[in-house]
């Protein structure tokens, strides 16, 4: 694939059955899940095993936390894909692909989502002209590279320990590596999903109303394809949360390369969200040592379990191993200099 290709074109707007089952299995699977916890807390003497309503109250904390932002997410990608003009957001970059994909990482300063709210954005942006390695930029950058997740890593560690230049500048670095090393694949559309791929492809109808109604059916499109994986990325994180004692890590870290290891299971087991998951790391702060923090602060933007499910909806599963083993690995390296740095 070149670098910059003639840009895909609009998909045409029209919702399958298939779309509704989906739909009303993620948002039926979601309200389930709440009912059950209401049920179940007002029986509490008589209620579910303990394990059971701790991964009912973890997969709801994940969906609340989580859920403004895929809303925000798809919103922000209606906008792209219907309201800004053709060719408008592409022409702007640098025709350079190195700087094309540097300035493609700071765009995360203009749209403000965490990593849930960036999978429906990145997919838009594809089908806007994107390629998937400058997609793929985009959606590893912005998560650590938006003025929320700044300002929250700044109000939780200060300038202490190198732990907010070292997330801000290894987030750039492994955006950018992981964008390169993609541009050079001799097929990029074959990274994506057979579905994605052929959405990104179909010709545009002109014959399916205003913009309105094309805005209100690519909700419903993208709605149909997320809260599914984000009901079932929900549930799973829950479940591996309750299963694995968290005080087996925590005994790993002080020492330079297991705490990172360490720090890296625990960021893709505990579905943080960007925006706010140096608050909950801080308290590690004391027992891990600072390379194993921004480890943590890196990898879990772009990998953790929940992603896995919505990456999934885009993304091949070759496509996401190579992902997840790239991006571990280079959180660990960036882990391992900013131990013999701090």
């Amino acid at each position: 694939m070149s670098e910059h290709p003639t840009r895909p074109l609009l998909v045409k707007a029209r919702i399958s059955p298939a779309r509704w089952t989906w739909l009303a299995v993620g948002l039926g699977g979601i309200a389930a899940l709440f009912v059950i916890r209401s049920l179940t807390a007002e029986t509490i003497d008589a209620g579910l095993p303990n394990q059971l309503q701790d991964l009912l109250t973890l997969a709801i904390s994940v969906i609340v936390e989580s859920m403004p932002f895929v809303i925000l997410g798809i919103l922000l990608s209606i906008v792209v894909q219907v309201w800004v003009p053709d060719t408008w957001i592409v022409r702007l970059l640098p025709k350079n692909p190195f700087a094309r994909r540097a300035v493609i990482s700071f765009l995360g300063m203009f749209l403000p989502v965490c990593e849930c709210g960036n999978v429906p954005l990145a997919r838009g942006l594809m089908v806007k002209g994107f390629t998937v390695s400058e997609s793929m930029t985009f959606l590893l950058a912005a998560p650590i590279l938006n003025p929320i997740t700044i300002i929250t890593t700044h109000a939780a560690f200060g300038w202490d320990g190198w732990v907010l230049v070292g997330r801000l500048v290894g987030g750039f670095v492994i955006a950018n590596l992981i964008g390169w090393l993609y541009s050079r694949h001799p097929d990029q559309q074959s990274l994506l999903t057979p579905r994605f791929a052929a959405e990104c492809r179909v010709t545009p109808s002109h014959d399916h109303g205003s913009r309105w109604t094309e805005s209100v059916t690519l909700f419903v499109r993208e709605t149909s394809v997320i809260m599914p994986a984000l009901f079932i990325g929900s549930v799973v994180a829950g479940a591996i949360q309750v299963l694995v004692p968290r005080a087996l890590l925590v005994t790993l870290g002080s020492n330079p390369l297991w705490s990172i290891l360490a720090m890296l299971l625990l960021a893709f087991v505990i579905s943080v969200c960007s925006n706010v998951d140096a608050f909950f790391i801080l308290p590690f702060a004391s027992t891990f040592l600072p390379g194993s923090i921004v480890a943590f602060l890196v990898f879990g933007p772009i990998i953790d379990i929940k992603m896995l499910a919505l990456l999934r909806t885009t993304f091949t599963t070759r496509t996401i191993v190579q992902l997840t083993i790239v991006v571990a690995l280079l959180s660990a390296l960036l882990g391992l200099v900013i131990n013999l740095v701090a």
